[in-house]
């Protein structure tokens, strides 16, 4: 009898392990991808997009070069949601290589290179340019609720802060690789790093990091879905990322030569929207959970 109980109990835990494995590999399985428009070849090097609500636009910051260097061929287009390229050059003149972008009282901000430049959103004129000291290759850029700007620097391992049109550090560790992606959301922040492939959430208090998960070398952008994430790989990959650390791989075009940049999803149209830089044009994506 003792020995029934005991294999009984064995099988009973050994059910249970497959029952909550199954439930982890079903759970990963219900997200795709399915892609709804891509927008003609006319982008000059896209590498990130911003939507603006009051607008109702796509901003797209096109690098313009190869190398990204300063030659002040750099711009920001401007996409409908249904895929048409409205402007390829919206705004042009006084950026070299504008990448993340960033929306902060009615102002857009823009990463570029050394500088933040400030464009006004009605008329497209650039206002301002914002020097960051010591910056190396300023890439990313998120706005926290308060309004206040966040920009990483990926070759010297920093995430400023602009507050009152000034650029200081507000965080800087040895350990990081390549600071890339940066998102403030729901008065949270997070950071990828994208040579470690390391996903952080950062107390915004104490700077302390939390990994939420690993494995995701190439980590570009960052785009909130409900409690979750979607991290794109520049070289050409997006990942879906649970708020538990679980990933999935859900695109992959390395071989058609694609990148995946700096995206955006957008929860009321369930739409995500991908630049893929040397491919010229953004493709929109409907996630999927079945």
């Amino acid at each position: 009898m003792k020995n029934f109980t005991v294999k009984n109990n064995l099988l009973f835990c050994l059910c249970a392990l497959c029952l909550t494995f199954s439930a982890s590999v079903v759970g990963q399985s219900e997200v795709r991808l399915e892609k709804k428009w891509e927008t003609p070849a006319t982008l000059k090097e896209p590498e990130s997009v911003l939507f603006d609500a009051k607008s109702n636009v796509i901003y797209v910051s096109n690098i313009n070069d190869p190398k990204a260097g300063a030659d002040g061929n750099g711009s920001i287009g401007r996409i409908s949601l249904d895929g048409e390229v409205q402007e390829v050059e919206w705004a042009v003149g006084g950026m070299d290589s504008p990448k993340g972008l960033g929306l902060s009282k009615g102002l857009l901000y823009a990463a570029d290179l050394k500088n933040v430049v400030v464009i006004d959103t009605k008329t497209g004129k650039l206002v301002k340019t914002i020097a960051v000291e010591g910056a190396g290759m300023l890439n990313d850029i998120t706005v926290d609720e308060k309004g206040e700007v966040y920009v990483s620097d990926s070759d010297n391992k920093k995430i400023y802060r602009i507050k009152n049109n000034k650029a200081s550090v507000w965080l800087e560790k040895d350990f990081f690789q390549k600071p890339n992606g940066l998102l403030a959301h729901r008065n949270k922040f997070y950071m990828v790093d994208m040579n470690a492939g390391i996903f952080y959430e950062i107390d915004k208090k104490t700077k302390a990091l939390r990994k939420i998960a690993e494995g995701l070398q190439g980590g570009d952008g960052i785009a909130p879905i409900g409690d979750d994430f979607i991290i794109s790989n520049w070289n050409g990959e997006i990942h879906y990322v649970w708020a538990n650390g679980e990933t999935k791989k859900l695109l992959d075009t390395k071989a058609d030569k694609l990148n995946a940049a700096d995206h955006i999803y957008l929860p009321e149209q369930n739409l995500l929207v991908v630049p893929t830089f040397y491919g010229n044009t953004a493709v929109a994506y409907e996630v999927v959970k079945e």
